[in-house]
């Protein structure tokens, strides 16, 4: 059997550069939120981490993507640190978490009880629909990413529970 290699031809090779440059071309530095221009890379120390009006401190928050207010993508982490309590409540949204590093233990319900909580370690995944209660607590210092489409928000199940109120 003979191998064949194929041959850039002189269209394609201009062609592959101009689009390798292109792409390399998009955001030069962390321009965060991202906006949908170009590309963008950032790396854990570009990250602007804030308190969070919607979320007992020291909980804080950092947007990568989007405008949580707008229809449109978003993607941004959450800092939790050991002994963090999520009280129940439901998004309008799915809600797309990956767990960083760290553990979230969540679970579904409008009660918070921790023995129905399941662990997600680092890599752990969960996808909760619009509207189902939820909540969860952490042990240790977790990260964790959501992502989605907006308008994002959160609305506690007991009004009590609400930091903004």
């Amino acid at each position: 059997m003979t191998h064949r290699t194929p041959l850039i031809t002189s269209a394609i090779l201009p062609a592959a550069t101009a689009l390798t440059l292109a792409l390399s071309a998009g955001v030069a530095a962390a321009d965060l939120p991202y906006r949908g221009d170009g590309h963008i890379m950032v790396t854990p120390d570009q990250l602007q981490w804030t308190d969070i009006a919607s979320m007992p401190a020291p909980a804080e928050m950092t947007v990568i993507e989007g405008d949580l207010s707008e229809a449109e993508p978003f993607t941004f982490r959450l800092r939790l640190p050991a002994g963090y309590r999520i009280e129940p409540h439901v998004h309008p949204e799915y809600e797309r978490v990956t767990v960083l590093s760290g553990a979230l233990h969540f679970a579904h319900g409008e009660t918070f009880d921790r023995d129905q909580a399941h662990e997600l370690p680092a890599g752990g995944v969960a996808i909760m629909a619009p509207g189902e209660p939820m909540f969860g607590f952490t042990e240790v210092d977790t990260i964790i990413q959501l992502h989605g489409t907006g308008p994002w928000g959160i609305n506690y199940i007991d009004p009590a529970d609400d930091p903004r109120s």
